[in-house]
């Protein structure tokens, strides 16, 4: 083993630029998705819905994904997923008919899929465990930067090209993700997670078995923890809608927002990689639980501005948590898969935390609503508080 210490600006290119482009690429393209549709004859309902298509695809595709890597590598996984993007956002582009945006926008959710299974998995190889958080949480800070990045890029080539511009923005950022995978050749290479030649790892349904106990306990915290997420979205612009508020002071708590987000993030994961896991997993989940909570008692625009930039930062330091515990949790034989299914996982709640709140919203109303998803963060928090180690992560 090499003496040299490990340096995350060593990877940066090859881990966090993929990130980085992967997140404008899906940045640009989800403002104009249901717009796109709309031109296109679709109904309010159904746009909302080829919208939603993106999310769909990543969650069909992650076993397939897994097995993928795992069978062909991250690098060669990387480049066929940006080719099959590429495809995907021309025929977004071309679309004369509702069914063609459809299929493209479902493509481009399975090309995600491959994205940020090889990703996570390169990094969970090539980094020690002691910076493991900092990696997992620069990983998902990149993305949410690119995010940023994407639709005021987007907003640039609208203004020039129309709705398109959006779609031609989303295209760059894809190909360099492929260009990247392409030039660095060394990328996920080292195969220390996948079966030697001749033999076959565990399978999904073995790796579930033999790992149930994890996934029944941090692997519905994964849940609810996508639940929180994913709901926070929704419940953002409604309950500002509901305070009479306009939608340029919307976008502008969105940027506040995404500011506090950002900016937290790599400290977060120095204190996982310091102190331990639970120290940033419980008050992530804690804050926005009861950021959530809070919300329904707003009844004036500054009241909500502040709960709000607690909910910002409460998701903000859980930057990475996910991938973090995955890497923690998955086995070298297998691991791909593994991750595979914590992706899953993930995307259950990220679909399951909307649908959840539009249900209870149904049957009572948002206030109740919006409060009862808050009380998953804590069941959140407390299943962490149990089954995370509460000591420094072993060196």
């Amino acid at each position: 083993m090499s003496d040299v210490p490990f340096n995350l600006r060593a990877i940066a290119v090859p881990a966090f630029g993929p990130s980085l482009l992967y997140g404008l690429s899906t940045g640009a393209t989800l403002p104009v998705t249901a717009l796109t549709a709309r031109d296109l004859g679709a109904s309010v309902a159904v746009s909302g819905m080829i919208a939603a298509l993106m999310g769909i695809g990543s969650l069909v595709s992650n076993l397939p994904a897994a097995a993928l890597a795992a069978r062909v590598g991250e690098r060669r996984a990387m480049m066929g997923a940006a080719v099959f993007g590429v495809l995907a956002l021309l025929l977004c582009l071309a679309a004369t008919h509702i069914a063609m945006l459809a299929t493209g926008v479902f493509m481009v959710g399975m090309a995600s899929a491959v994205f940020l299974l090889a990703r996570q998995s390169y990094l969970t190889e090539a980094v020690p465990l002691p910076m493991r958080a900092r990696a997992m949480s620069t990983l998902g800070g990149t993305t949410r930067i690119g995010f940023f990045m994407g639709p005021l890029l987007g907003a640039g080539f609208i203004q020039w090209l129309g709705l398109s511009g959006a779609y031609w923005v989303a295209l760059l950022g894809m190909v360099g993700t492929g260009v990247i995978a392409y030039a660095y050749a060394d990328f996920g290479t080292s195969g220390s997670s996948r079966s030697a030649p001749g033999q076959r790892g565990p399978s999904t349904v073995q790796l579930m078995r033999d790992h149930g106990r994890v996934l029944a306990t941090l692997g519905l915290g994964v849940v609810l923890v996508s639940v929180l997420r994913a709901s926070r979205q929704v419940v953002v612009p409604l309950w500002a809608d509901h305070l009479g508020l306009e939608a340029t002071v919307i976008s502008l708590i969105y940027a506040f927002v995404a500011a506090i987000d950002m900016a937290v993030f790599y400290p977060a994961g120095k204190i996982m990689d310091e102190r331990g896991r639970v120290w940033v997993a419980v008050p992530c989940v804690a804050l926005m639980g009861a950021a959530l909570m809070l919300i329904p008692l707003t009844s004036a625009p500054v009241a909500f501005v502040l709960v709000c930039l607690v909910l910002g930062f409460g998701n903000g330091i859980g930057s990475g948590i996910v991938m973090t515990l995955a890497a923690d949790s998955a086995p070298v034989q297998g691991r791909t898969r593994f991750l595979g299914i914590w992706r899953l996982l993930s995307d259950i709640g990220s679909s399951g935390g909307p649908a959840l709140l539009a249900g209870i919203t149904a049957l009572a109303s948002l206030g109740p609503a919006i409060a009862t998803i808050g009380a998953l963060g804590w069941v959140a928090a407390a299943l962490f508080w149990r089954h995370l180690p509460h000591d420094t992560p072993p060196r």
